[in-house]
């Protein structure tokens, strides 16, 4: 058992007794720098244009994928804040909801960041790159980060304070072993994590398939078929309609008068559907000033945001409350179940029709209006069947949401697993 001390830092706390901290600026090369503040005209093709966005999503590494736009060669050449990439930089969000998420450059491409991104360039002859990778994400370093950083229109930290935010300083020989170590270890990690997420995203795909199946084929067996008219659908059982979305439901257009303290307010996401905002404020914060000129929602409507109702922002609401003027509400007609168009609504190609009858000048505004979205043929069942392929549904919903459920608690596990050995390793509380 080796001999341990106070770091003197709180969210380090001990430390081998021949280890020391330093200031993050004294392990650098050169000052934490950023990119340009202001915006510039963005390309099709050029030099890459990285931000925020890249970083969060690349797991440690630049994802090129989730880049801004590229930017012109002329505008790299005379850009004031012109940066000059090098394997094993480091660059950290500094502004945002991620703020402190890294990632560490590894390519030989030339490309350049905006300002929300700082640069770590390490002083190699003193410090281990790989070390400082690790340190920089670990508890010890992130919880100074958050103890520090301050709100404008986001949270944010600046470049002068996270130079004097506290490293733990052991021998360059014990960095690189402790840096070897992470290396494998996490890389395993990474690789079961991977394998898991890839798990999920099949049951999901599994559900879809089930769900789209069940709402344009029915569940019965050996029965006769007829051409639906809908491309995505083909063909349906010859005991259906094909209707417009008017026929089955009302547009609900009734105003809220009462104050913000005694309604229920209700959100839509593409993910989760209909939820109460009582049910997210925990998590997200989210909250309204008022609920002036709210809509009225009531159990069994379909609430639809017409801005991303192509990309599944449809939803059945399990409540009455009141929800964003923004969105259009329905209200099931007799012999409608909303619990079947939920389904029906949220499948990829129903949402394919939503964008062909939209309109807009690029995806993220596009809209598809009240007029559009009831015109929208559909296929109508006779209702006990409706409610034959929920109870189904239900069913097989819940059997493969458990499966999700388990390899997400899975995936959860092993990030809280990694998170923790990467503290444990950098801090000297387990020994390499």
């Amino acid at each position: 058992m080796r001999e341990m001390k106070d770091s003197g830092i709180e969210w380090i706390g001990e430390i081998p007794k021949e280890w020391n901290v330093i200031k993050t600026l004294r392990v650098l090369s050169m000052p934490i720098t950023d990119g340009p503040h202001e915006t510039p005209e963005l390309f099709e093709s050029g030099i890459p244009f990285v931000s925020a966005e890249a970083v969060s999503c690349g797991n440690g590494e630049i994802d090129f994928n989730h880049i801004r736009g590229y930017i012109s060669k002329e505008y790299y050449d005379e850009c004031s804040k012109k940066y000059i990439p090098e394997n094993d930089d480091i660059l950290m969000i500094k502004s945002g909801a991620t703020t402190g998420k890294i990632a560490m450059v590894n390519t030989s491409k030339i490309f350049t960041i905006w300002s929300p991104l700082g640069v770590f360039r390490c002083n190699k002859k003193l410090f281990n790159c790989r070390y400082l990778f690790f340190f920089l994400q670990s508890d010890a370093y992130q919880k100074q980060i958050e103890n520090k950083w301050t709100y404008g229109t986001q949270q944010n930290i600046g470049m002068r304070t996270l130079e004097q935010l506290m490293l733990c300083f052991p021998t360059l020989l014990e960095q690189q072993k402790i840096a070897a170590h992470l290396d494998r270890e996490c890389a395993k990690i990474d690789d079961v994590i991977t394998k898991t997420k890839a798990t999920i995203e099949e049951y999901k795909k599994l559900k879809q398939s089930v769900i789209s199946e069940a709402v344009t084929k029915g569940i019965r067996p050996n029965r006769d078929m007829k051409d639906s008219g809908i491309e995505w659908i083909g063909e349906i059982p010859t005991e259906w309609n094909v209707v417009r979305v008017k026929n089955l439901f009302d547009y609900r257009n009734e105003k809220n008068f009462k104050p913000l303290n005694e309604v229920n307010l209700i959100s839509l996401y593409t993910d989760l559907g209909v939820v109460q905002h009582c049910d997210l404020e925990a998590t997200t914060g989210n909250k309204a000033s008022n609920a002036d000129g709210y809509k009225l929602v009531f159990e069994d409507d379909i609430v639809v945001n017409i801005i991303l109702c192509w990309m599944g922002a449809i939803g059945r609401s399990a409540y009455t409350g009141v929800t964003s003027p923004a969105y259009d509400v329905y209200s099931p007609k007799a012999g409608t179940n909303s619990k079947f168009y939920h389904h029906l609504f949220r499948t990829q190609g129903f949402n394919g029709d939503c964008y062909k009858v939209g309109r807009g000048i690029m995806a993220m505004r596009w809209r598809t209006y009240s007029d559009q979205f009831r015109a929208i043929k559909v296929v109508a069942p006779p209702k006990s069947e409706q409610e034959e392929i929920v109870t189904y549904l239900d069913k097989k919903c819940s059997e493969i949401d458990t499966l999700i459920a388990k390899k997400e608690q899975i995936v959860t596990e092993l990030e809280s697993y990694k998170k923790s050995l990467i503290y444990e390793c950098v801090t000297g509380k387990k020994e390499v």
